[in-house]
């Protein structure tokens, strides 16, 4: 672990008083399990008066299964921030994409030919339950999609994810859709297989801001971990941020420091070293 960026850190002059991570990649292995060690940390932060939540691509509901381990008593931000709920799932307040722009988004993710799925409050939409990744999403957020037409109910559209395996696609895609939506929303890889489109305030740099708002504390005074292009608006928000160890170049040069990868407790490592101050 190795700091790399530029960005002021609370330490010292900046008191830190919340931790904000992503789950994916992050707060979870690969495997989407939550480790002894990671609890752990979050309960030290929690010893500290450091307050912990957690902001995901998934729908709020998604990360129904780290609130009772992790004793989440915070606003969880799904959907990269286009919906804020508590920890009960009662709606803070929600981000949706216009009509107009989730109907443009179907067709750029289409023209790709890449799997549109839309999220219309707290339903999945997909076309094809045995789509790639299908499967597999549904084990990770622990609820079942709807099979629908894509493109039929736009009303209240929190999230599209445009979804395939080609990885080089996919960056075309995500680039694509940011020169064609310019700031009418936000477009941004949050897995290597997945680009999400939301509202353009609904980003984790947005998160970071609303939990400011919400808590009242300042966004200087806050800790942001993660691994992937999504996350570095957060990271660009907060006073210290720390990118996993398998995020790409790109992503560790824009965070303040570095850990070991999701694989090798590189939450747990984050914390310790750099929110905690253990030495090692």
């Amino acid at each position: 672990m190795q700091p790399v960026g530029t960005q002021a850190t609370p330490a010292g002059d900046q008191k830190i008083r919340l931790v904000l991570a992503d789950v994916d990649g992050t707060l979870v292995t690969k495997d989407k399990i939550l480790t002894p060690r990671a609890i752990r940390a979050v309960e030290r932060l929690r010893e500290r008066g450091i307050l912990f939540a957690i902001t995901s691509g998934r729908p709020p509901k998604g990360m129904e299964m780290l609130i009772k381990p992790l004793k989440i008593d915070q606003p969880i931000a799904g959907f990269n921030g286009g919906m804020m709920v508590r920890p009960d799932f009662s709606v803070i307040e929600a981000r949706t994409l216009t009509a107009d722009v989730a109907r443009r988004v179907i067709g750029i993710i289409r023209d790709h030919k890449a799997d549109p799925w839309v999220y219309n409050g707290n339903d999945w939409i997909v076309s094809d339950i045995k789509a790639p990744h299908v499967a597999r999403e549904q084990w990770t957020v622990k609820f079942p999609p709807k099979v629908g037409v894509i493109g039929e109910e736009l009303d209240q559209v929190v999230k599209i994810t445009g979804v395939s395996d080609d990885l080089d696609l996919m960056k075309r895609l995500e680039h694509d859709l940011q020169q064609a939506l310019g700031d009418t929303a936000s477009a941004a890889l949050s897995q290597p297989y997945y680009v999400d489109v939301t509202n353009r305030d609904a980003n984790k740099g947005g998160v970071v801001m609303t939990l400011e708002r919400l808590l009242g504390v300042p966004a200087a005074q806050m800790v942001t971990l993660g691994d992937q292009p999504n996350d570095v608006l957060m990271f660009r928000k907060s006073g210290m941020s720390i990118a996993m160890g398998q995020a790409s170049p790109e992503v560790q040069k824009q965070a303040t420091y570095v850990s070991t990868s999701c694989e090798e407790e590189g939450f747990a490592n984050g914390i310790e070293k750099y929110v905690l101050g253990d030495a090692h």
